[in-house]
């Protein structure tokens, strides 16, 4: 499993590499009961703590996108497009309330947000993305 992980990121390792793996797994790059890397040997190849990789994947078991077996490690569990799409969608609004926040706190206001709301999905869609 090839992750690409940085110090110079401004998320934690843990979070580079819950989101590399959860992106991974909701785009169908990682199938149901796909076998993840054990903790021990992704830690090792990312030159990261045990503890980090650990963490990384307690929190996706919480969010029911792996599983594990009792000596034999974790895999992908076996997910609805349309559960990996509820998923996308509340981690999206997530973020997009946390952004909102920070946004009027810096003193945008509503029309501006959506001013340049309208801009960034004009510029996802110049570039293929819908």
């Amino acid at each position: 499993m090839l992750l690409n992980i940085s110090e110079q990121s401004a998320e934690t390792l843990q979070e580079q590499i819950i989101g590399q793996v959860r992106a991974r797994i909701l785009t169908g790059d990682f199938e149901a009961d796909h076998a993840l890397p054990s903790i021990r040997s992704l830690a090792k190849s990312l030159r990261v703590s045990v503890i980090t990789v650990q963490r990384a994947y307690e929190q996706l078991l919480r969010e029911g996108l792996i599983y594990s077996r009792r000596g034999m490690g974790f895999y992908v569990a076996a997910i609805q497009q349309s559960d990996k799409s509820a998923l996308a969608a509340r981690r999206f609004r997530e973020q997009l309330r946390d952004l909102l926040k920070n946004a009027k706190r810096d003193g945008l206001s509503k029309s501006e947000l959506e001013q340049l709301f309208a801009q960034c999905i004009g510029e996802g869609e110049d570039n293929g993305n819908t």
